[in-house]
């Protein structure tokens, strides 16, 4: 989650020389590749209920976004976990962000909704989604700022100030594929449409807010017994697979919403319990045991 150098060298290596790393930058190329087919999938889309009453390229456009998330997860996780990370990682990691969960997810509500709505007045319908578009590019731009302080001036907690753009997209990618499964063919004239707009000026307040929230980077993936953990994934991911047309749809908007709220009662919780969700116990000593990144 934007997350593609958390702990940023000036020079991008001790010699001074720039470092591109080809894994992490690997997940990176495909959150990209996936906006831009997200992209392509909504300008093709047929939103006519008789001519095409499925909305596959709209799914398609959907699911698209919320794979980029999942590439977005992997590329700082993998470069943790590889111990390479650098500035080359973290600006390539923002680009593709602009387009996957910046564009892709503005575009997406203005042409099934904004659009639509605004037929008297079709600026408001761009203003709204060129809003969204404008607060996640700041998003991104006063994260990479932060990022290049000095160490002494960094956010040590690890938290994120403003909701991350990844999750803001993933929130409105995963509420539409929900809306388009609880109204079926009637989506493009349902009542439902209407929260979209307010959810996506919502999500740009929250992005550009002083709201913390954790960006998990404690979970600790390199434990000395990591069976539970691969377990737990593989059978998440099975049942996914599996139950894909019933599940997604409902599953997925769920945890963003959670991740969202999570935000706002985070503060009122203890930290005992802030703790227990969102660190491992072995972390400190593991990282012990963990020689330090090249």
């Amino acid at each position: 989650m934007e997350a593609n150098n958390k702990t940023p060298n000036t020079n991008g290596s001790d010699d001074g020389r720039l470092r591109i790393y080809f894994l992490p930058n690997l997940m990176t190329a495909g959150n990209l590749f996936c906006g831009f087919l997200a992209i392509t999938k909504i300008v093709e889309a047929k939103l006519d209920p008789v001519a095409d009453p499925t909305y596959p390229d709209i799914r398609a456009a959907l699911l698209y976004i919320l794979l980029a998330c999942v590439f977005d997860l992997l590329d700082g996780r993998v470069a943790r976990m590889v111990g390479k990370e650098s500035p080359f990682g973290r600006e390539f990691d923002s680009l593709a962000d602009v387009v996957s969960f910046g564009v892709a997810p503005a575009f997406l509500v203005h042409r099934i909704v904004l659009r639509d709505v605004f037929v008297d007045l079709p600026e408001l319908g761009w203003l709204i989604a060129a809003i969204y578009l404008i607060c996640g590019a700041f998003r991104l731009a006063r994260f990479n700022c932060l990022a290049a302080m000095p160490q002494s001036q960094q956010n040590t907690s690890g938290d994120f100030t403003g909701v991350p753009i990844p999750m803001a997209a993933g929130m409105v990618a995963s509420l539409t594929l929900f809306l388009i499964w609880w109204e079926g063919k009637e989506f493009a004239v349902g009542t439902w449409r209407y929260v979209l707009p307010v959810l996506l000026l919502f999500l740009s307040y929250l992005m550009v807010s002083e709201i913390k929230y954790p960006s998990f980077k404690k979970l600790n993936w390199r434990a000395a017994k990591p069976f539970h953990k691969m377990l737990t994934i593989l059978l998440v991911l099975a049942c996914f697979f599996a139950f894909r047309e019933k599940i997604l749809p409902v599953i997925t908007p769920l945890v963003f919403t959670l991740y969202l709220l999570y935000g706002f009662i985070r503060p009122k919780i203890s930290r005992q319990m802030r703790r227990d969700i969102e660190e491992d116990e072995e972390d400190e000593e593991d990282a012990k045991s963990v020689p330090p990144a090249a």
